[in-house]
């Protein structure tokens, strides 16, 4: 069977790790792509290219509360995330050995290796752990602080668990002891409110393909962007305030700013209700399970579950062709060690091993998710 037909036959439940592109997008990614100009040039058609790069830019500080000179595209939150933390230790204009780092234990992958890499060059970092339901508190933060802390780097959104860290009250607590504050938004954007009026954050990373939009496309809010003493990370002529160089793509900034456009209303309460369908389901068939991050709030779209009586590599091996799901993130999915975020809240080695991350679209029907149940079942008795 062909790639083509297995997106037609398979069911996906791995909207976390990308959302289905909405139709509304698509059109406007196939029409743009006549649009050919460089943004960068001077005359009518680039000038026109220019323009509509600005319109997606006031529409993601709108949506941010920021200003649109706070906002920076990249080629998606790995690259923000990037150019929020090294931006900030390299234009600090501190010695490395004088720098003092936090993030957590549970945070995406790309955060992680960002922060070892600057441990490598002599900074301290402080991995906070999460509480066992996943999330992150302000006094955790406030305990962590020293007088030589630059930087605190937590997510807005779990991208495993779909746990909210309280990151409001945690930038509060960084603004009053002068402390930066970056959140990775990938996974809130357009789904939980992100207000940086309400939210103390100096740096906000988001992404395209987490509502709908084009992969290869993101952002970065930085407070006080003209003003900040960030330092770029990719060099080039000029683009992006001088800190991020390289020719914008003005037809994934397009399906961009469609997809939030569009996002809201697809977004709906019927993607909360899935959750409950799997876990009624299960439980009317006699069978185990946990969901984590239980007992706090969490988006609706995500459910980390554990299947303690069920062998994983059956569930995978015998479903294959029929359900996209993920253990771990899309990053780590194909490692062989457990989840780093499910070892962080507490899970032993096996029942990580025993752990799914569903997400689902607006596309998942109460269908999609009452199969799945049923495969659990019978493979549960096998």
């Amino acid at each position: 069977m062909s790639i083509e037909m297995h997106y037609y036959h398979m069911i996906y439940l791995d909207s976390a790790a990308s959302y289905p592109l909405l139709p509304e997008v698509k059109k406007t990614l196939i029409e743009s792509l006549d649009s050919f100009a460089n943004p960068s040039s001077s005359h009518k058609l680039g000038e026109m290219e220019f323009s509509r790069i600005e319109e997606v830019r006031s529409l993601i500080a709108d949506r941010l509360g920021a200003l649109r000179s706070e906002i920076l595209f990249t080629s998606g939150a790995t690259e923000s995330n990037n150019l929020a933390v090294k931006g900030c230790v390299l234009g600090s204009g501190k010695q490395f050995s004088d720098v003092h780092l936090v993030t957590s234990q549970s945070e995406h992958k790309c955060i992680l290796n960002i922060f070892s890499y600057f441990e490598s060059l002599g900074c301290h970092v402080t991995y906070l752990k999460p509480e066992a339901t996943g999330v992150i508190s302000a006094d955790q933060v406030r305990s962590s602080l020293r007088p030589n802390t630059l930087l605190v780097s937590l997510m807005h959104v779990n991208n495993e668990l779909g746990v909210i860290n309280p990151i409001e009250e945690i930038s509060n607590v960084c603004f009053e002891h002068g402390v930066k504050f970056h959140t990775d938004a990938a996974q809130s954007f357009c789904k939980v409110p992100v207000d940086v009026l309400d939210i103390e954050a100096d740096f906000v990373s988001i992404t395209a393909h987490k509502i709908g939009g084009p992969k290869g496309v993101g952002a970065l809010y930085v407070r006080d962007l003209r003003s900040s003493n960030i330092m770029a990370v990719i060099h080039g002529a000029g683009q992006e305030e001088g800190l991020r160089g390289g020719t914008l793509p003005s037809s994934l900034i397009a399906g961009f700013g469609e997809a939030i456009k569009c996002f809201p209303a697809y977004y709906s309460d019927n993607i909360a209700r899935l959750e409950n369908i799997l876990c009624s389901e299960l439980g009317g068939g006699d069978i185990d399970y946990i969901v984590n991050g239980g007992g706090v709030e969490r988006v609706k779209h995500i459910t980390s579950i554990t299947l303690p009586k069920l062998n994983p590599v059956v569930l995978v091996r015998e479903t294959e062709n029929e359900f996209c799901i993920a253990q771990g993130s899309a990053c780590s999915s194909r490692e062989i060690e457990p989840s780093h975020v499910l070892a962080a809240i507490g899970l032993d080695r096996e029942l990580a091993s025993k752990t799914f991350r569903l997400s689902y679209s607006h596309a998942t029907t109460e269908e999609d998710i009452k199969m799945f149940a049923k495969r659990i079942g019978e493979l549960s008795r096998e």
